[in-house]
């Protein structure tokens, strides 16, 4: 019993062993996959996916990820500390990794390598073996967001992914070019945002004359910085200031070398990024509200953009139009200019000295202060001040133009391109000309002009002045004995001021004015039969012309304060844009009292009506839904980048969607829409206008609004087309305040078919529809930086961008709209159908 005993224990113990022994194997099976510490990868310590490494410092993380609506795995780098993820390299960036079976590790020649389950190389650092000399290496994840690999025994730095960087510029990386061996570091733009693969855009420094950063679209030119001036890139006004201070231009051995100053490397969570569309913008990280934003972008207006006014052209983006020839210049082709196509740029009035043996005048320098000074600069060293470097000008006749700028002067051959004034920063230009175009040519001449004309011009202004105050005073006198009521008199007065001021308005713009009378006539004296509808402006009559036009008539209400101004705003914007998919203004009337708009008449009337109407929603199945959507949104493409004018119009919403016989969009109501100088992105207002339900967060909290306030309300209005439902009719609803919300708590649920519009849910349709909703849910994200603009928008409703990111909580989620009453309890009665316009909201 005894002996049978102990080999029951034996038995007992050797199963425990082995048990152990299995666990044992499993967890360090189980660590190598998942969980092995270091920062350090060697031929036996490698990734694979899905474990990653951490530096020393926890600054950073190197292993597989997935971008944003992908399946596809890359070996990255990004921050560790940061809850956003923000890959800043990748190595594998156009060969991914098709499953979750890929690896990271040291091949026997001693490179890195990316392998997939097949181990077939996918990625290698590719040195030479001769370099390497022995496959005892290593590589290791700085905490400056540097991998390195390096001989294990030396420790000498074979390769680096600093040297081969992707769309990200951390403070510590440098950009080099190299005259004599050709070596150039510079950073490649991603495909998409969801495609990491080498894009079209590239930026690197261009070292031809002056040395100075570049962006090249493929082997164009698109976008510069101006040359260096020994302390900044001329080209950038904000170098100076706090966010783009700091970087540093080295000059060795035929290296040129861009790098940020080490006090500002401290600095750990900031990168410059090219984007996909080729904009370069400094990232920075808000701890507070927990996302990246941008201080700062190359790309503000499109005057940054390289030769927006072709050779001898200047770009103003605070002028209308943006593009004028330089003084002494002309477009060399009249016709295509005043179009707006400027890309054929301008040429001079008058040869140069040189150019014409005949002149006996010596050419002389016109100066332009405060510019982005041309492409191509060269230098002059024989310059020593600004005196030489204009006499080298001179005596050379190729010599177009010169500079001087921190003791560097500056010369340019034959054309000149890209020429930008700014408002601040920038460098003094001084173009030659020829003698007959320079202003000191005739000063005698302009004494006595200014003589001739300003003497009588004082005289006639003198006489008119007598005879106006006198006009005025019996006019006055006049009144005060035909009138009875003070008030009345008050009111014409006023009435007469806008007058004036609206017909001067009106000439400027060159709009039709029509006859009271005949308007009278065609709505059959406005009779109500004929009403199509009523405003915060005043009511909308039908008529019919005496040629048979239809028409829609929009009166003013004498009472309406809102509609006066309105009106103003509506004449200046909207006879200015022309496109298939605004309302067209065919003229106004301005008569005593009587103020009217003239409109192109819609035979279907506003969206609203198809949309939310029980009887008639049918009629829009999904395709003319997404017509609708669709053309919406390139009309807002025309107001916000394509027009003449940009255009932001504050007040969209479905009853601002006109529907033509064909049932195409219109967006109309112009009356709230602001211009926007070419350089303004954002603007700021006391008077806040719009409509409750579709006003973006920063716009109705805080009076801020941008092209991405006009992105909110069109998100809003998209929801509302595929939805069937109104925003604001989810007051008082028990899964949320508003359709956002709902919408919003589907999304989370994953559950979105049920917000779908009965009436247009097919299943060949479905992906179409949930992409427009994810879409619509991009639209009205809380923070602005997150929304798409308007082109964005278009490429992803119309698929041509297949990945969408996911989007984050839309704005006013949870947050309920504020009342005037005192009461706590939700009432349905008093709140908007959206049918009321909001002209002020006090900001909280």
């Amino acid at each position: 019993m005894k002996w049978r005993q102990e080999i029951c224990s034996f038995t007992c113990y050797r199963s425990v062993l082995l048990l152990l022994l299995l666990l044992l194997l499993s967890f360090t099976s189980f660590c190598s996959r998942f969980c092995f510490a270091g920062d350090t990868i060697t031929s036996a310590n490698f990734i694979k996916d899905p474990a990653t490494i951490i530096s020393n410092g926890g600054v950073f993380s190197l292993g597989f990820f997935s971008p944003l609506n992908s399946t596809r795995r890359y070996v990255g780098i990004w921050f560790q500390k940061i809850s956003s993820q923000a890959v800043v390299w990748v190595a594998n960036r156009d060969n991914p990794v098709k499953d979750t079976a890929g690896i990271f590790t040291i091949s026997n020649d001693g490179n890195l390598v990316v392998m997939d389950s097949n181990n077939n190389i996918l990625w290698s650092s590719n040195v030479s073996s001769s370099v390497i000399g022995t496959d005892n290496t290593s590589a290791q994840i700085l905490d400056s967001g540097n991998l390195v690999l390096k001989d294990s025994t030396s420790g000498v730095i074979i390769w680096e992914s600093f040297k081969h960087p992707c769309d990200k510029f951390l403070t510590s990386m440098k950009i080099k070019t190299n005259t004599r061996t050709k070596e150039v570091i510079g950073y490649t733009s991603w495909n998409t945002p969801s495609d990491p693969s080498t894009g079209k855009f590239l930026f690197q420094l261009d070292v031809h004359n002056i040395p100075e950063a570049v962006i090249l679209n493929g082997r164009d030119t698109f976008w510069r910085s101006g040359p260096w001036s020994g302390q900044s890139f001329i080209g950038i006004p904000e170098m100076n200031s706090v966010y783009l201070s700091g970087y540093n231009l080295a000059i060795e051995d035929q290296t040129y070398t861009l790098s940020l100053a080490s006090k500002y490397v401290a600095r750990e969570f900031s990168y410059l990024f090219l984007n996909s569309q080729g904009n370069v913008q400094q990232m920075d990280w808000d701890a507070e509200k927990q996302h990246w934003s941008a201080s700062w972008s190359a790309q503000k207006t499109e005057c940054d953009l390289y030769g927006a006014c072709g050779a001898f052209g200047i770009c103003n983006a605070k002028t209308s139009p943006v593009c004028s020839c330089l003084r002494g210049f002309e477009p060399k082709h009249e016709e295509e200019w005043n179009q707006g196509n400027w890309s054929n740029g301008c040429v001079r009035k008058t040869p140069l000295k040189c150019e014409n043996r005949s002149s006996t005048e010596e050419d002389g320098f016109s100066k332009l202060e405060m510019v982005k000074v041309p492409f191509l600069a060269e230098w002059s060293n024989s310059s020593a001040s600004v005196d030489d470097c204009r006499r080298d000008c001179l005596e050379n006749c190729r010599c177009s133009s010169y500079a001087f700028e921190n003791e560097i002067c500056m010369h340019w051959r034959n054309a000149l391109i890209d020429i930008q004034k700014f408002e601040r920063g920038g460098a003094d230009l001084y173009l030659r000309m020829a003698f007959a175009d320079l202003d000191s040519n005739n000063v005698r001449d302009k004494k006595r002009i200014t003589i001739a004309v300003v003497v009588p011009a004082t005289l006639v202004t003198f006489i008119f002045a007598i005879a106006f105050c006198w006009k005025w005073k019996t006019k006055k006198q006049k009144k005060k004995i035909m009138m009875t009521s003070g008030e009345r008199e008050k009111n014409l007065k006023q009435t007469r001021e806008s007058d004036n001021m609206i017909e001067d308005d009106i000439k400027l713009e060159e709009l039709p004015l029509y006859d009271f009378e005949k308007l009278a006539i065609a709505t059959n004296e406005f009779d109500m039969s004929n009403k199509l509808g009523q405003g915060g402006f005043g009511p909308v009559y039908k008529g019919r012309l005496l040629n048979g036009q239809e028409i829609a008539v929009k009166r003013l209400s004498r009472a309406s304060k809102q509609g006066y101004e309105e009106f103003i705003n509506e004449v200046r914007v909207i006879s200015k844009l022309q496109h298939r998919n605004l309302v067209r203004l065919l003229g106004c009337c301005i008569e005593g009292e009587e103020k009217m708009l003239i409109y192109e008449y819609m035979p279907n009337l506003s969206l609203d009506a198809f949309i939310f109407g029980s009887r008639v929603k049918k009629f829009l199945d999904w395709s003319k839904r997404f017509n609708i959507i669709d053309g919406i949104a390139r009309g807002l493409l025309y107001l916000h980048r394509d027009s003449r004018l940009k255009i932001i119009h504050r007040d969209l919403k479905v009853s601002n969607i006109l529907l033509d016989k064909d049932l195409n969009p219109k967006i109309s109501d112009f009356g709230m829409a602001r211009i926007f100088y070419s350089n303004e992105v954002q603007a700021n207002t006391l008077r806040v206008v719009g409509t409750y339900g579709y006003m973006s967060p920063e716009y109705a909290m805080q009076g801020q609004f941008s092209e991405k306030s006009d992105v909110f309300s069109f998100g809003v209005l998209l929801l509302e087309i595929i939805s069937g439902k109104r925003n604001t009719e989810f007051y008082g609803h028990q899964h949320a305040i508003s359709l956002l919300g709902f919408v919003w708590k589907l999304w989370m649920e994953d559950n979105l078919i049920p917000l779908i519009e009965p009436t247009i849910y097919e299943p060949r349709y479905q992906l179409e529809i949930l992409r427009c909703i994810q879409v619509g849910l991009l639209c009205v994200q809380e923070f602005v930086n997150d929304r798409p603009n308007v082109s964005t928008i278009i490429s992803m409703i119309n698929s041509e961008i297949v990945d969408l990111p996911s989007p984050n909580q839309p704005g006013f989620v949870g947050r309920p709209y504020e009342s005037s009453t005192e009461s706590s309890q939700p009432n349905l009665d008093k709140y908007s159908t959206n049918n009321v316009t909001v002209t002020t909201i006090a900001a909280r």
